[in-house]
């Protein structure tokens, strides 16, 4: 919770920052939005990257590019996700800056106290591959996630099985392995209430985060400057 209202009150002054230089009336319309657009994205992603540890949403925000490029970036993004919505019914799929985070419950893909992908946690991910594919100019981070029961120790070994696991499968099916970083926080980085049952089968995730590489970078710099 406290990393939270860092966040919300970085965000405000973020905006604010953002308000007042909108107001400028030397700028023309194209520099101001890039100006706004690189100083959010450059002083969001910092202070929420800082607030928000090494999370889904202190990572990609952490690594927006922002301007006039951050958001050619942020439409190609937003058809993605929209595609990834509709292949894959099974996954909680949330717009994050410049990127995507794709979330599966562990009960989605392991059985319990495993890190074998089940049979239907390969046809999920067969879903998730097929557009994976269609937009190559991505990187994606795998990363595990447990509840707090039993050891940090075994969890945190649990959490990297589980993410190797999910790597390995998208590998075997065509996704080029130098897109992929794989990571595991066992009981680290829980989003939901470990107190409760429900919480705790939440936490037990396994999530992609989605950002763009350095190709599509440099493409949306260029077509920014057209």
């Amino acid at each position: 919770m406290r990393n939270m209202r860092k966040i919300k009150f970085g965000v405000i002054l973020v905006l604010t920052g953002s308000l007042l230089l909108s107001g400028c009336a030397s700028m023309n319309k194209t520099t101001k939005g890039a100006a706004v657009g690189t100083a959010a994205g450059g002083a969001m992603g910092a202070v929420i990257g800082k607030a928000a540890g090494n999370t889904a949403l202190g990572a990609i925000i952490g690594a927006t590019v922002g301007g006039a490029t951050g958001a050619i970036i942020g439409r190609e993004m937003d058809k993605q996700a929209a595609e990834i919505e509709q292949t894959v019914p099974d996954a909680k799929v949330e717009r994050v800056g410049e990127g995507i985070t794709v979330e599966f419950s562990s009960a989605v893909l392991f059985g319990f106290d495993q890190s074998d992908l089940s049979t239907d946690a390969k046809a999920n991910l067969d879903k998730l591959v097929k557009v994976l594919n269609t937009y190559p100019d991505t990187n994606i981070e795998v990363q595990g996630h447990t509840d707090s029961k039993g050891s940090e120790t075994y969890n945190q070994t649990l959490s990297e099985k589980r993410a190797g696991s999910v790597s390995t499968y998208l590998t075997a099916n065509q996704i080029n392995a130098e897109r992929i970083t794989t990571k595991g926080f066992g009981e680290t980085l829980p989003e939901y209430d470990n107190e409760t049952e429900e919480g705790r089968a939440q936490n037990r995730r396994v999530e992609f985060l989605i950002t763009a590489n350095e190709k599509m970078i440099a493409e949306a710099a260029a077509e920014a400057q057209k």
